[in-house]
This record gives structure tokens, sequence and C-alpha cells, in this order.
């Protein structure tokens, strides 16, 4: 069910934010708040090619656990 999904991707981001804090921000601004890589880096104060890299290295680790998971 979806609402299960929702919880193991809450508990996902939720240790994504323990060892990479700026990553998981970067999954909240762009995924939750629908903003694009220039505005998430003015949110968060970094060049948008960082917001970049940060979502690439979220979206990999994200899936890897995630897929563990299930």
């Amino acid at each position: 069910p979806i609402a299960e999904e929702l919880l193991e991707l809450d508990s996902a981001l939720e240790q994504l934010a323990e060892v990479l804090p700026r990553a998981a921000r970067v999954v909240e601004l762009r995924y939750f708040c629908g903003l694009d890589d220039r505005e998430t880096g003015e949110v968060l104060g970094v060049e948008e090619s960082t917001v970049r890299r940060d979502w690439l290295k979220a979206r990999a680790w994200l899936l890897m656990h995630l897929e563990a998971a299930s």
C-alpha cells in the first residue's frame, strides 16, 4: 500500500539526513517543494552543479535503501 511506501521513504530520508544532510535537504526541496536546481541552490547557498551532484547521490542512496527494505 501507498502508506507503507511513504513510511519507508520517510525512514530512508531520515537515515539519509544523518549521513548526507544537504543531500536530504535537496530531496525535500526538489521532490516535496517542487523547486528546480537553481531555486534549490539559492535556498541552500550552493551552486546548481552541487545541487545536481547531491540529487544524484541522494537518489542512488534512497533507491539502494528502499530496495533493501522491500
